[in-house]
């Protein structure tokens, strides 16, 4: 055993794990109890914690560890990983379903975590400290599914919120999040769990069966199985009165769209200028734009509307598709864990363990959209007229031809099936002789991603031929031939394939090295080998560019990547005094291709009395560059809708004339370098009284070289600067702009942990005590380029997001014997919104708005039963509040911030658990 000072260990031990373990999750995340006055037993067990890979006792450690356990877990009544991270106040802008909602394609079903809000592909996800395969659907994020985490086998969760790219290597810049799964579990047991929401739609059933058998210090082995099993259903807007209360239509009508049914028409200017000197008119007047709709102003609502304002104009109809859309899909997650461990001697093990997960997501986006073009003559209120004449068809590709901007209700919604699956296998042997520990594995890890249209997407082709032909109706209910056509056009093809593997081989040893005042020194020694490798397939029906709303993508084709990853590491603990304690790690990396980074970190701490300890950190990170930043062939996409400055100046800055969505080139960069992080941290843990713990950390981050493209909003406000990105037309319009991954800019992040926990009173009426645990940011900026000046996002939504400068969990406890309760709060301040949205009809830009505060109050309560059975139930939600209301323009849901809000309201759910053992 490491033989560390036995005075320091016995009198902080649990009151400083609980002031590392105290976490902002949820506010009801906290660690073991606080230090009793009768004298703790011998000897106190080493563990390894995440952060180290030397084991000690769990306290002494100089970064702030937050520990996260099963029973905090359960009583609030979580059930996935996904929804145990969102409780974390320091997981700003993670990827979740709500976000995911959307009629794009890239990376739609991901859930990730987001430590301090610097990027998905800077938190590290590890499953018992080592990594898995990362999502595999090529796009901007890199990182691990948290869906492919077995939630019901978690025992606890370690969170690291600093850098540890000296232990880890790449990705750990915003910190660690450790899933640590059950190792030793013996019996059996069962849980169900339900959850109704007060309005309906997003209702939830999980079942849970966990089994082992054989104790390793009496038995000399145990093996166990976790099997979990979750549907969720979906959530529609017509189940939710508050998108009604946001007025989406009326505040943010240029959001909405301009497919409509029946179906807008898109006209010519010498169509339109045609028609006006033929007296026709919409509404009564003579048309001003050229789009129109003979159906203004009635525009058969309630999904379709007349909004003079909105992106159909003053003289054809607009389409909320908030209205007919889903605002939270329908989801069935499968898991599925097993580890054995066989004790081969007293001193050596060797262990395996098997996760498999399937995660399968159903998206319903609105009713399929669709431009098509048509004989004006077979437009009832266009027939009588001659555009064939030379007026009306001077500007026609094909004379006598109008375009439809259409909405197919018949075709019905966009539906899409959404399967992550993952597989991870790792063997390893571990053990300890004649003071050394050691640890060697062997990690298979494989994510598949399987994306299926499966409803509304129909063949392109012969929807245009049922169009042209008349059997499809653009402007009322099709003949039965055209729904039939409909029918049979309708597409079930697995569009996208995508395959991520991960093979790794890894060992680390630890040693004594020596005896210094505070105790026994020790070094750390390991590495890693690993090969990563990616392959991306579209289907060929896709790639044919014949699926109405999912053509085929340019630079979509089929790819495939591979490269190799060498590591090695070192660790050293220095208990230079009874009170100091120091730790200092270094790694290297070398990736193929882009070469080496060196990773040195220094951490220290000091323990003045047995109620203070003070700690600090410091060190450098990376973050190698993805195989898709890398190597993605050129994409094709759109800015937002965004003024070009030069043009404007052309046209008295009517924003009507000169903005627009402009066509973007995306491009990857074979020669990224790794970006690179700096990092301190400075804090302190504090018990004042047997009854309060508190810890106070400060944490700052800098990341350079950063891995980006520069803003189309830079791009454009800039021209002097980046006009060589810009590409024009003759007559100096925008025809699409570049963008490209470089190592660029940099970004600051820095504010305060902080967490109080109040171990309670014993009452007559029971045992009382609370938490809270909070973030409070005091920087967070982006520079897109070097020499640029930073940008704020702190409080204020910029380009994809906001950081609140203040985010907490608060909670109150209640025991007495067989009953507990818990009322938590969670909180997110508010921020100045996007407010930059521009309706390109009028040329106006949305009002500017402030989103409010962020607010959720739940309440949960359990008894037990008796000895095998634990009832639980809760309210979520509990004042049903609705999400506050913002103009952002970056998601495809409107009218909200689908990122950190919840849609469901208030909700109800119960648990019932039996445990034999």
């Amino acid at each position: 055993m490491n033989h560390l000072h036995r005075t320091r260990a016995l009198t902080m031990t649990r009151a400083v794990r609980l002031a590392l373990g105290l976490g902002a999750v949820a506010g009801i995340f906290s660690a073991s109890a606080l230090a009793q006055d009768a004298p703790l037993p011998e000897p106190l067990a080493r563990v390894e914690i995440t952060g180290s890979a030397i084991k000690r006792i769990e306290s002494e450690t100089a970064l702030p560890v937050q520990i996260i356990t099963r029973e905090e877990i359960d009583k609030v009544g979580v059930t996935t990983a996904s929804e145990i991270l969102s409780r974390l106040s320091a997981n700003v802008g993670a990827l979740t379903d709500g976000a995911s909602i959307s009629d794009g394609k890239d990376q739609r079903g991901f859930n990730s975590a987001n430590l301090r809000g610097i990027g998905t592909s800077s938190t590290l996800v590890l499953l018992n400290g080592r990594r898995m395969a990362n999502f595999a659907s090529p796009g901007d994020d890199t990182g691990v599914d948290l869906n492919n985490i077995p939630a019901a086998a978690i025992q606890r969760v370690e969170v690291l919120l600093d850098g540890a790219s000296a232990l880890y290597g790449t990705d750990a810049i915003g910190g660690v999040i450790n899933f640590i799964t059950r190792k030793d579990f013996q019996g059996v047991e069962l849980n169900a769990y339900g959850l109704k929401t007060k309005e309906g739609g997003a209702g939830k059933h999980t079942a849970t069966l966990t089994a082992g058998v054989g104790d390793v210090a009496k038995d000399g082995f145990n093996v166990f199985a976790v099997a979990d099993f979750q549907r969720t259903d979906a959530l529609s807007t017509s189940q939710r009165d508050f998108i009604n209360d946001l007025h989406i239509a009326e505040r943010l009508p240029h959001l909405l769209s301009g497919y409509t049914s029946p179906a807008n028409i898109r006209l010519t200017g010498a169509q339109r200028d045609y028609l006006n000197e033929q007296g026709f008119t919409i509404n009564g007047k003579p048309l001003t734009n050229r789009t129109i709709n003979p159906s203004v102003p009635t525009c058969n609502g309630p999904a379709n509307l007349y909004l003079p304002t909105g992106t159909g104009g003053v003289d054809a109809c607009t389409y909320n598709y908030m209205g007919d859309t889903e605002l939270y899909p329908k989801s069935e997650k499968a898991n599925f864990l097993s580890r054995g461990v066989l004790q081969i001697n007293p001193e050596n093990q060797v262990y395996a363990e098997v996760a498999l997960s399937r995660s399968k997501t159903y998206y319903a986006a609105s009713s399929a959209r669709v431009t098509g073009y048509i004989d004006y003559r077979k437009v009832p209120a266009l027939a009588k007229y001659n555009l064939l004449s030379d007026e009306a068809s001077a500007d026609d590709d094909v004379p006598g031809e109008v375009q439809l901007n259409m909405r197919l209700f018949e075709a019905g919604r966009r539906t899409s099936e959404l399967t992550s699956e993952s597989q991870r296998y790792v063997v390893g042997w571990t053990g300890s002789h004649n003071g050394w520990d050691y640890d060697v594995g062997l990690n298979h890890s494989v994510n598949v991603i399987k994306d299926r249209d499966t409803h509304g997407y129909l063949l392109y082709d012969k929807l245009m031929q049922g169009i042209s032909d008349g059997l499809i109706n653009p402007f009322g209910p099709s003949s039965p031939e055209g729904i039939a056509l409909l029918n049979s056009i309708q597409v079930n093809d697995e569009v996208r394939h995508a395959r991520g593997t991960m093979d790794s081989v890894d060992f680390k040893v630890s040693h004594p090295v020596g005896t210094l005042a505070g105790g026994d020194a020790a070094l750390a020694v390991g590495g890693e080998l690993r090969r990563e490798k990616t392959t991306f397939n579209p289907s060929a029906l896709l790639m044919s560019d014949n699926i109405n709303n999912d053509f085929a993508p340019e630079g979509g084709d089929a790819t495939a990547y591979a490269r190799n990853i060498q590591a090695v590491y070192g660790e050293l603990l220095l208990p230079l005094t009874k009170q100091w304690e120091a730790q200092v790690s270094a790694r290297y990396d070398h990736y193929q291709v882009v070469g080496g980074a060196a990773s040195p970190k220094v951490g220290l701490s000091y323990m003045p009395t047995n109620t203070m300890l003070f700690r600090a950190s410091a060190g450098r990170g990376f973050r190698a560059p993805s195989m898709t930043e890398l190597y993605r062939p050129m994409q094709v996409g759109s800015t937002a809708t965004l003024p070009d400055p030069v043009y404007c100046a052309t046209v008295d800055n009517n924003y009507a004339d000169c903005a627009d969505a402009w066509e973007v080139h995306r491009y990857s960069n074979p020669n990224l370098k790794p970006e690179k992080s700096r990092q301190f941290s400075l804090g302190m843990v504090l018990q004042p009284s047997k009854q309060v713990a508190l810890s106070l950390d400060y944490w700052n981050i800098k990341r350079t070289d950063l891995i980006a493209e520069i803003g189309d909003d830079v791009i454009l406000g800039n021209q002097a600067k980046y006009g060589n990105l810009i590409h024009r037309d003759d007559d100096g319009f925008i025809t699409y702009i570049d963008q490209f991954k470089e190592n660029r800019g940099a970004q600051k992040a820095a504010g305060l942990d902080l967490t109080i926990d109040f171990k309670g009173v014993q009452t007559w009426a029971g045992r009382f005590g609370g938490r809270l645990a909070g973030t409070y940011v005091t920087k967070s900026e982006l520079q897109y380029a070097k020499g640029d000046a930073f940008v704020s996002n702190l409080g204020r939504f910029v380009t994809d997001g906001v950081v609140q400068r203040w985010r907490h969990t608060i909670t109150f406890d209640w025991d007495q014997g067989p009953f507990a309760a818990t009322l938590s709060n969670t909180f997110s301040s508010g921020y100045e919104d996007q407010n930059s949205a521009i309706n390109i009809d009028d040329g106006s830009v949305v009002a500017a708005n402030r989103v409010k505060s962020y607010s959720l109050w739940d309440l949960t309560g359990s008894w037990q039963a008796n000895k095998a059975i634990k009832v639980r139930a809760g309210v979520q939600n509990l004042a049903d509040t609705a999400p506050p209301y913002s103009n952002q323009a970056y998601y495809f849901i409107s009218g909200y911030d689908p990122t950190y809000t919840d849609v469901r309201g208030r909700r109800f759910f119960a648990s019932v658990n039996y445990a034999f053992k």
